[in-house]
Formats: structure tokens, sequence, C-alpha cells
């Protein structure tokens, strides 16, 4: 039985065998993934294979160097062959190139595309009599400036503040090299390291290029970030034959940039710098063009389901009007229906939307780096993290001390606690675990009642620690360490106060006790003891660790983060699925996930996934909730696979193997702790580790999109009725129904109305689920719902022509005042029974800006045709007997339109 619960120690701290839960067993380095090497050249690999084979000696020999470090020559000729010590790092443009770029947007593209048509049409070609006409021109460039304006500056806000909060590698570090033939240590910056140095290592160094490590002394390195194991991996310099390409991140010996040291000291040589590192090959990797993400993709079919309706109905206008009229009026009327087909304000709509948004999370304390990620972050429907600093507080503490029968027991605990306490060696993060759960009584107790005699330190071979105590009565030897290692020096178990002889049927219950705490992602660590007769020795040996009595066992975990169920609860609570993808082994991600609400189901190593298609892949991962084992490539492949399988997907991590998934999802999210290369490849930087903030930022993200879908909606369906009226005008009348300078005045007013609309209230149904970009529901919206106006267009045309007798070109004025009244009225009355599935003013209500801007727009146009400026553009004043009409035909339009909403919904089952 012994074998079941045996562990690969030789990748850790070999204190802690038997820690890893089974699933890894005896050095399966096969199991490893070949990707966990990253991008590294194979070249490059090959060179770290042969370091770690090979005796400490003898790969200083072949990097022609030696402990005391090279010579000012040798290191001249090596930087100018291999370069500095430095990886690529996605570095922001320049504020000008910034700025340009937001001028991209395809809605402000089509835009300054109007722009360049009315330069044309207005200026360059202008009646002579009239004279240019600036207004149009100007009004829109202000629309673009504005958007353009805020969206950079959000972003590049976001940006410097993001910078700053890069917590980079150390700038300097320790390095040995030989001064007129005199080893000299000191500290020089990180990019002057080349190989063949000797980089000195002590607690709290970050690794400042991959390393042959030739000297150790209770070295422990963090590699979590690498490989997403929460426990440290003790190093040694001891030659390594079974170290393959495959399994570099295992190897014992060799240290990678990036990692840092816990605990000892060691020295290392330098076998690789820059890009030529593992940190430096995931850098390389994510420096460039990011993929287009869920907000990107939306925005240009919904551009372009716009463009198409644009170029349907612009030349019918223009044509209709040709025929009718003459051609030059026709060209201005078709520039001005383009004009009017298009959402001018969109841009800045989404933008103030956005903006909005980050707003919200700075609040809350998040960063946003790219404003479109708030949109995407609504859109999620998976959240994919990594497991080690996110769903957990990537720590370790002490879960369980249990005696033999597998029960509580506070004297194995406080046996644990004095052999961490008077070892002298540097205490490792398990030591400080046993500590802190020992607290400060029983270490006073320890102190008081006894002294350390001796100890027996740590070593690969017995891969077990121990001190001998005075205790007042007698000696006692105290033993910590692997579990397998431990039982095969004691004797007897300690039951009920009397310790009983260990039989061989004892020891396979015992076995099975420990594979019950493997199998639910514990690490575990047995303690045992034996007393000496008489206080008169003062040095013992490692022959004295035979005969022992077992006490009980250690079991450590890494905790799940206190806010990660409650947040995984309220994200699946909202249509968001969570699944973890994790380096670290299977046994352990499921037993995090047991703790935070997540059903672990069937888990996927990451090698299984090597072989498969990217459309199986997604197949894949549609029934599976955690992949483990996943080496930095597939975590990337996995989020790509859910992507193309139609999901909107956000990635939560913090080291550099989650730098590439980051970004590759729609939405990389970060913390501001993790390394500098995660917080590169993120979208949002959380600055506390408190997950329920997402919770929040869904929520707003998916109020940003249903405000701008009301905005696109609600404008480009009244603007296509509006252009539908202007069709059927143009086919009947002798003239043209509204003033183009009108036309672009009424657009302007409502659309300043709609700049309200980022604080518009949201109904609770609108939130419950995902919301994607998508244009399908956007041209049955225009299609179903833009007529409704024309419908009342039409009976404002009837009444202005036969009960005002507008039936003429002289009394064209009044027609156009007529239908401007009732068209700018309606277009933003309508707003609130569109801007909700509900009985508008009465099951929901817009919020008190949109209701005092929808309002003012209404008071602007009843009182613009009366006004001086009015008649300037071309509007005459109106018979009161007019306005009985106009609210007969606004009272008709509402209560039609909220028949036609309830079957619009009841069809399609959806509205905003």
């Amino acid at each position: 039985m012994r074998p079941f619960f045996r562990t690969d120690l030789d990748t850790l701290n070999p204190a802690i065998a038997d820690t890893r839960p089974a699933s890894s067993s005896t050095r399966t380095r096969t199991s490893t993934d070949a990707s966990r090497r990253g991008a590294l050249p194979e070249g490059q690999q090959r060179l770290l294979v042969e370091a770690a084979r090979l005796p400490a000696e003898a790969t200083l020999k072949s990097f022609s160097t030696d402990l005391d470090g090279l010579t000012a020559d040798a290191v001249k000729s090596r930087r100018a062959r291999f370069g500095d010590n430095a990886v690529d790092h996605g570095k922001p443009a320049p504020a000008v190139l910034q700025f340009l770029r937001t001028f991209t947007n395809p809605f402000i593209l089509i835009l300054l595309f109007l722009v360049v048509v009315m330069v044309f049409t207005d200026i360059v070609f202008a009646d002579p009599a009239d004279g240019p006409d600036y207004t149009g021109v100007v009004t829109v460039s202000i629309m673009v400036l504005v958007s353009a304006t805020l969206r950079f500056w959000q972003e590049y806000r976001s940006s410097r503040a993001a910078e700053e909060l890069k917590a980079l590698v150390r700038t300097t570090t320790a390095v040995t090299r030989s001064v007129h033939g005199t080893p000299v240590t000191s500290e020089i910056p990180v990019e002057d390291i080349v190989r063949g140095d000797i980089v000195q290592l002590a607690a709290g160094d970050m690794i400042p290029a991959d390393l042959r490590i030739v000297r150790a002394k209770d070295l422990q390195i963090n590699q979590s970030m690498l490989t997403g194991e929460a426990l440290p991996a003790e190093k040694s310099a001891a030659p390594d034959v079974d170290v393959t390409e495959p399994t570099l991140l295992d190897a014992p010996n060799l240290g990678f940039m990036g990692a840092s040291v816990v605990s000892g000291s060691g020295t290392g040589v330098v076998i690789g710098t820059g890009r030529s590192t593992s940190f430096g090959s995931l850098s390389s990797a994510i420096v460039g063009a990011r993929p287009d993400t869920a907000f990107d993709i939306g925005i240009r079919k919904v551009t372009r389901t716009l463009i198409r309706f644009m170029l349907v109905m612009v030349p019918i206008v223009f044509i209709i009007n040709g025929i009718t009229k003459d051609w030059t009026t026709a060209f201005l009327f078709g520039v001005t229906t383009a004009v009017g087909l298009t959402p001018e304000m969109l841009p800045l709509i989404v933008t103030a939307n956005l903006a909005k948004g980050a707003q919200f999370m700075a609040k809350r304390k998040v960063i946003v780096k790219r404003l479109n990620s708030i949109q995407n972050l609504g859109a999620i429907d998976i959240l994919a993290t990594d497991k080690t600093g996110t769903l957990t507080e990537d720590r370790i503490v002490l879960e369980r001390h249990l005696n033999t029968a597998g029960r509580s027991s506070e004297t194995t605990l406080g046996y644990a606690a004095a052999n961490a306490m008077f070892q002298t060696g540097l205490r490792n993060l398990l030591d400080e675990a046993v500590i802190t759960a020992a607290g400060p009584d029983e270490l006073d107790r320890i102190r008081r009642e006894w002294t350390l005699v001796d100890e027996l330190p740590f070593d690969f071979e017995r891969r077990r620690l121990s001190v001998v105590v005075d205790r007042g009565d007698a000696h006692v030897l105290i033993t910590k360490g692997a579990t397998e290692e431990v039982l095969s020096v004691c004797r007897t178990e300690r039951v009920g106060g009397a310790d009983v002889e260990l039989t061989p049927g004892r020891l396979a219950e015992i076995d099975q006790l420990v594979a019950s705490q493997n199998e639910q992602g514990l690490r575990v660590l047995a303690v045992a003891v034996r007393e000496f007769d008489g206080r008169d020795r003062d040095e013992y040996t490692r022959d004295d660790e035979d005969g022992l009595t077992l006490l009980g066992f250690l079991a450590f975990l890494d905790p799940p983060k206190a806010s990660a169920e409650a947040a995984i609860a309220s994200l699946r609570k909202h249509g968001t699925n969570v699944k973890v993808i994790t380096g670290d082994n299977a046994l352990v991600a499921a037993a995090v996930c047991s703790k935070v609400g997540i059903d672990a189901g069937t888990i996927v190593l990451g090698p299984e996934t090597d072989e498969l298609s990217i459309e199986a892949l997604g197949e894949l991962a549609e029934q599976t909730t955690v992949f483990a084992k996943v080496a930095p490539a597939q975590k990337a492949r996995i989020v790509e696979a859910m992507r193309q399988h139609g999901h909107t997907v956000g990635y939560l991590g913090d080291g550099i193997n989650d730098a590439a998934a980051l970004r590759a999802a729609d939405v990389g999210i970060s913390v501001d702790t993790a390394v500098d290369i995660a917080k590169e490849s993120a979208d949002i930087i959380l600055l506390e580790k408190d997950l329920t903030v997402l919770e929040g930022g869904v929520i707003e993200g998916r109020r940003t999109f249903v405000n701008t879908m009301k905005y696109i909606k609600m404008t480009a369906s009244s603007n296509f009725g509006n252009m539908f009226s202007v069709l059927v005008a143009s086919a009947l009348l002798p003239f043209i129904p509204m003033i183009p300078i009108v036309v672009l005045v009424q657009n302007l007013a409502y659309d300043l109305s709609m700049l309200t609309l980022p604080w518009d209230r949201v109904d609770k149904d609108d939130l419950r689920t995902p919301r994607a970009w998508e244009s399908k529901s956007l041209a049955s919206f225009m299609i179903r719902i833009g007529p409704i106006s024309s419908i009342f267009d039409i009976t404002t045309y009837a009444l202005m022509w036969f009960v005002f007798q507008a039936n003429s070109p002289a009394h064209a004025a009044l027609f156009q005042s007529g239908w401007f009244i009732e068209s700018i009225i309606s277009q933003t009355l309508i707003v609130h029974m569109l801007r909700t599935k509900r009985l508008p003013f009465v099951q929901s209500r817009a919020s008190l800006p949109v209701l005092l801007a929808t309002g003012a727009v209404c008071l602007f146009g009843l009182v613009l045709p009366f006004t001086g400026w009015g008649h300037s553009l071309g509007l005459v004043s109106l018979p009161w007997t007019y306005f009985p009409w106009l609210i007969a035909t606004l009272a008709a339009y509402c209560a039609l339109t909220q028949l036609l909403k309830t079957v619009f919904i009841r069809r399609y089952g959806t509205w905003m």
C-alpha cells in the first residue's frame, strides 16, 4: 500500500515528502507535458537538460567559468554575443499614437467619412447664392473629437496607473566576478548578467535568469508563477540524470527567471538570459497585437448592419428625389439621409458608458486598462481562473493535526511546534504554518519546559529533520518529515498514552489514512518521537533516528479565499460559469474546488488536450469544469477553444504561466501583486484580491451594455423610421419633407439628450444573464419597430396636407414645421417606451437625468418653430389648432408601440 501515497518529493522540499497527493506518483516525469517548457528554442532546452544532468563542476567547466566568476573581458564578449538580460515587455505606445488609435473605431470612421462628404457638399460645392455652410461639418467633427478625446484620456490615465503598479523584478542581484584574479561579489543591474555569471541567492531574492544550482543550503524556491503549484520546491546542487526536456520545470537543480527564493541560500551559474529564459520566452509570446475580443467583433457586426441599411436607403432616396425633383437637391438630401441613419453620438455614448463603468470600478479599487473590457466583463458567460493566488490565498496553513487514528491531536501539534521552533536552519512555509497553528501560549510553554540539546538537520537522503530537547526528566528526539521516511524508522505508535507495536496490518491502515488526506488535496507530514534515558549526552547522530514512536500527522493546505465561494455562487446566479485551469495537480484542484462550491466532476489533465483539435477541445471544455497540470500554452489554447465555441471568456490569473491565457481571453483580469508580465497582459487589475468585486464588475458591464444598446436600437430604429418616412414623402410630395439643416439640428438635440443614458436605470431582468453584441436582433428591431413611427409620420403628412392645406411648395415651410415638431417629440418621447420591456413610468421609470434631458428636448421642439432662430432655419409658427392633433398622434403612437413591443418580446424573447 505504501506506493499509493508515495509522492514526487524531489521536486519539493524533501522535508515535506509525501505531502503531494497521490496522483503525481513517484517521479512520474513523463506525465508532465512537453509544452510546460514554454516557447524555449530547442537548443536552449537541450542546454538546460545537459546542465541539469552534469555534476556542478562539469557544468561550470562547460560554460568556461568557475566559482570565482567571469573576468571583465569574458563578460564583455558574452554580452556582445548574447545581448542584455532583458525580456520583451508590451510597452504603451506614445500618447500621440494612442490618441490617433481612438479614431479607428468603426463608428467614428463612418462619421469621418460623412464629414468628408459634407465638406464637399456643404462647403466646396455649396450654392454660391447661399454660401458655404459649416454647421454640419462642425457639429459632426465636434462629436468625433469629444468621443475620441474622452476615450483616449480614460485609457491613457488607466494605462499610466497600471504602469505605476508594476512590481518589477529586482533591479539588482548579487554576482561574483573575477577582478584582477580575486573573486568579488557585488550588486549589479539584472540586465547586465551574462551567461556563465555566478549568482548568489538568498531569501527574498528574485531569480534573475535561468540558473544551474551549484551550491545550495536549505534552498527553497517558489515556482508557482510558472507551475501553479503553491508549495516551494527544494533545490540542490546534485546532478539529476532523469531530467528531460518535457520535465525541465521539475528539475531539482535548476532555477528559473521570475521565481523567488523562499528560504535558504545558494549559488547558481547563469545558463540562459533574456529571451532564452522560460520567462523571456513567455514574455515574447504575448508581445504584439491582441486578438479581437467579443466587443470588437460585436461592434463590427453592428457597424456592418448600419452600413447595409445605409447602402440600401441612401440610393433609393437619391433616385426617387432625383426623378421627382432635381438631382442636386437629391444628392444633398441623400447625404442628409446617410447622416440621419447614422447614430452620430454612438462613439460618444459608448465611451461615456464605458468611462462611467471604469469610474464605478475605480471606486472599488479596480484599474480598467482598456475601456472595452468593461463591456466584455458584462458579456462573459465563462470565467476561467487559475487556482493558486486567485481562488486560494497562496499561503500554507496547517489544516489538521491528527493522531494515528485520524482524530485531532494537540499532542501531535505540540511536538511538531517544538521541532519547528527549535530547528536552527531557516524555517520553510510549513514550519511557519505549524508555529502559527500552535499559537503564542503553546510556544511559551515549550520554551519554559524544554530546551534544545542537539539537531539533526534535514538532508535529501533522510528527508526528515530531528531536534533533541531536554524535557527535564529525559531527552526527547522529535522527528518531522516525509511520511514514508518517518514510518521507515518507527517501531511503535502512541495510542491513548501507551506505545503499541506497528504491525504490517496497522501500517496498511495508516497508509490508507495518509492516502485519504492526499485525496482531499492535503500535503501530509509525519511526526514521531523517541525518549532517551538520562540527560548526560550532548550530541546525537542519525543512528539515533531509529525505534521511533509515531505520534501522528500534519496536513497542510493552501486555503481558499474567504470571498471565493460567495463570489462564485453570485457569478453562477448571474449566468457566468466558473472553470478552473491550473498547473497544480488534480487532487489539490479538486479539494480547493469542493471548498469554494465548484463541482469538479471529471478533471482533465493538460497533456490530454494536446492531441485534440481546437474544435474538439471546445467540445471537451463544454463538459469540463476543471483542467489540472496545465501548461501556459495549454491554458491559452483552452481559452481560445472556448471562445471559438461561441463563449465570451474572462480569465483571472496572476502568474507568468497565466500571461498567454490572459491575452487570449476576451477580458484578462489580474491583481496588483501579480508578476509584471501578467499585469501587462491583463485588461483589468484588481488592487485587492477580493473576488466579490468581479460580481460588481460583471453587473456594471451588463448595465453598460444595456444602456449602450438602448441608444443603438432606439436611435437606429427611430432614424430608420424617419428615413422610411422620408422615402414615402419623397415619392409623394413636390418638395422635400424636411430642411436638411433642420434634420441635423433635430438629430443633435436628440443625441444630446441621449448623453444621459449612461446614468439611466436598468431593469433587473436585463442584468441576470450575460449580454453580448450581436447584429441579428438589431436588424429585427429596426425593421419591426422603426416603421411604427412612419405610420404616424404619414398621418402627420395627411394632417398637414389636407387639414392645414400645406400642399404646395409655397406652404412647404408649414408642412416641414408640423412634421418637425411631431418627429422630434415622438422620437424623444418614445425613448421612455423603448428603454424597457416593462410598462414605462409605472413599472420602470427612467433616471432623473434622462427625464430632464428628454423633457428639455420635447420643450425645445415645441418652441423652436416660434423663435427667430427657428425662422432663420426655415421653420414657421404653427396654429394652435395643430396641438390637439399632435397630442392624439402621440398618444396613439405610445399605445401602438407598447402593444407591438409585447408582441416582439413574445416572438423573439428579447428586447434591449
